[in-house]
């Protein structure tokens, strides 16, 4: 299955299962209150044959998997499990990459991203706040030029996160719009939509259109709902941002099926739920693999 196929479901983002990934509890007390917060339980446990289970339930036909992890050095094993299930599975999943922060060692990062482009993934992904880091962390600087080189897309973490020590205020919006002022050829992924600063990540995107938005580990009914604080996010998305926005739900945080049944109860524009569903990510995906092709010649 082509994922750039007219109207393949494609989830921009889901945790690749890999046994190299410790759950969230390994960390201690620091991410007890992920465990009440987001109620997983068993499902950091899931493996391969779960998420395309469910993906195949909801008719989600393709997934970006993501080496993505909040505590701890696990970066080069992830890496190497997202590159071998796109290998054996090129028609169901792309791959986004990591570098290790902790400790965040500029040059071990910089080769990291080459590691993951020569691996034929798709982007990075970096959640900096969970390691003492902010957005626009200078010491980022290095990662963020070399996957804008190498045409890889630099997904990262925004907005609130439940860890008890780690501040949010380094994830605010206003600090991925400085990356983007200083990196304007990047392609640059704002997961989780940044609440609660929502309007603020809406201006952001409206001024870079190189700055995309998801919407994983949250349920898309909220956005719907009044007092959320999504209000913006759902007027904006269904006119000029439309280009924007990309369906993930951070499996196995969120399910696909109640993802996309939500999703559509929102009322948005066909053509809406077309670019999110599919278009922008298929997009993206598509510039990203002809970037690596003239990379490689």
């Amino acid at each position: 299955m082509d994922p750039t196929a007219l109207s393949t479901v494609i989830d921009f983002r889901v945790r690749v299962p890999s046994a190299a990934r410790p759950p969230l509890s390994a960390g201690g007390d620091v991410y007890t209150q992920y465990e009440a917060v987001l109620d997983i339980g068993g499902g950091w446990h899931k493996g391969m044959d779960a998420l395309l289970a469910e993906m195949d339930e909801a008719g989600v036909g393709h997934a970006v998997l993501h080496a993505e992890y909040e505590h701890g050095d696990y970066a080069d094993a992830l890496n190497e499990e997202v590159a071998e299930q796109v290998r054996l599975r090129p028609e169901r999943f792309s791959g986004f990459g990591t570098v290790t922060l902790e400790p965040l060692t500029i040059m071990r990062a910089v080769r990291q991203v080459e590691r993951a482009a020569a691996l034929g993934l798709r982007g990075i992904n970096v959640q900096p706040s969970f390691f003492g880091h902010a957005i626009d962390d200078r010491q980022l600087y290095p990662v963020y030029a070399k996957a804008t080189e190498l045409g890889l897309a630099v997904a990262i973490h925004t907005g609130v996160n439940y860890s008890r020590v780690h501040p949010i205020e380094g994830e605010r919006p206003a600090r991925l719009d400085q990356v983007a002022c200083d990196f304007p050829e990047a392609t640059l992924v704002a997961c989780h939509g940044a609440w609660p600063w929502v309007p603020e990540m809406v201006a952001v995107a409206r001024r870079h259109p190189n700055v995309l938005v998801d919407f994983g580990g949250l349920a898309p009914k909220y956005l719907g709902v009044p007092g959320s604080g999504w209000e913006t996010m759902l007027r904006f998305m269904d006119r000029v941002l439309r280009g924007q926005v990309l369906f993930a739900t951070d499996w196995p945080v969120f399910p696909h099926l109640r993802a996309l049944r939500e999703w559509h109860g929102l009322g948005l524009r066909e053509e809406t739920l077309d670019a999110l569903l599919h278009g922008n990510a298929a997009r993206l995906l598509a510039a990203g693999h002809d970037v690596q092709e003239e990379v490689a010649v």
